[in-house]
């Protein structure tokens, strides 16, 4: 190994470890039985993190095995953006790493002074990134529901996340005032032709950015587990050949959505096939592969934030 390889080997270590202490929020112990190094090499490359600038507020190293595993998923898929992040180890399931980047692709976009239209829809993923937002007074901007904001029960939905942006923004903002199901589909066509839901269609046709979850259609789909879906209304669509679902849009292996079941009375607005305006899905977890592949494939993402583990695991199927 010659000495740049190594300072490079070393920096990406520092960065490695400032992300765990500054964004995983793990303790320099932790982080030491992590890397494999003891306390005082963790402390130090944490130290060095923050010499070398590679973290200010976000973490700024490019990370190399994310950076090439971030390039392969863009060719392979034909994507516009990809961004992949560490994985905890600690906490694989944690979403910390990919709220931090969709938050600091939403800041990016709404940083613009010309007007912009971003469209929602929900998760936690989203919802937390939403939360990592910085401030700022943007009222010419637009943002959009993609997803019906009311629950089952009548209430407003826990995951609504545009109201929660244009708290932080200002900006104008366009919830998606129904059910995100309805009794049927011809109650379901009647209420998305009526003039305010239209209207909020309008202005998600046009959004310059749609940021969205992914999810997996098993007996643990969050679809499921939020309330969303009854437990009879997921077995059909699984019996059906769902594997995966954005914005409620139950799809098939191929990344094909299925005309059928919940979909013809769900009130999300249906995604572009294939997506044109640029679309990322922010998802990881090994139980999330099939379905984040085959979203990729159907090309109902032209975009990906992702970790480490999940890149690997989409990759090598």
């Amino acid at each position: 190994m010659t000495v740049a390889d190594s300072d490079k080997s070393r920096l990406d270590d520092a960065a490695r470890a400032g992300w765990l202490y500054f964004i995983a929020g793990h303790t320099q112990d932790e982080i030491a039985k992590m890397l494999q190094v003891s306390r005082a090499s963790a402390q130090r490359l944490v130290s060095l993190c923050l010499a070398e600038r590679l973290i200010t507020f976000r973490l700024e190293h490019p990370i190399a095995a994310c950076m090439e595993l971030a390039a392969k998923l863009k060719e392979r898929f034909d994507l516009v953006h990809c961004e992949v992040v560490p994985t905890d180890p600690a906490s694989p399931q944690a979403t910390a790493g990919i709220a931090e980047r969709c938050a600091n692709l939403l800041d990016a976009t709404l940083r613009s002074e010309t007007p912009v239209i971003v469209a929602l829809g929900t998760g936690r993923a989203v919802r937390a990134a939403v939360e990592r937002v910085t401030p700022i007074d943007r009222p010419n901007h637009q943002l959009v529901s993609l997803v019906g904001t009311i629950s089952a029960d009548g209430s407003a939905s826990f995951f609504d996340t545009v109201g929660r942006l244009a708290d932080r923004t200002g900006a104008r903002h366009y919830p998606m005032p129904l059910p995100f199901l309805m009794a049927s589909e011809d109650e379901r066509n009647r209420m998305v032709r009526i003039e305010p839901i239209a209207k909020v269609k309008a202005i998600a046709a046009k959004a310059d950015l749609r940021l969205i979850g992914i999810g997996q259609m098993d007996q643990k789909a969050q679809v499921h587990v939020d309330g969303f879906v009854t437990r009879e209304e997921l077995f059909e669509m699984m019996r059906l050949g769902a594997i995966g679902e954005v914005t409620g849009w139950a799809y098939d292996g191929k990344g094909k959505l299925i005309k059928a079941g919940t979909n013809k009375r769900l009130t999300s607005i249906p995604p572009e096939v294939p997506a044109q305006a640029t679309t990322i899905g922010a998802a990881l977890g090994q139980a999330k592969v099939p379905a984040i592949r085959a979203a990729l494939l159907g090309r109902l993402v032209n975009g990906l934030i992702s970790d480490e583990a999940t890149a690997r695991a989409i990759l090598e199927k």
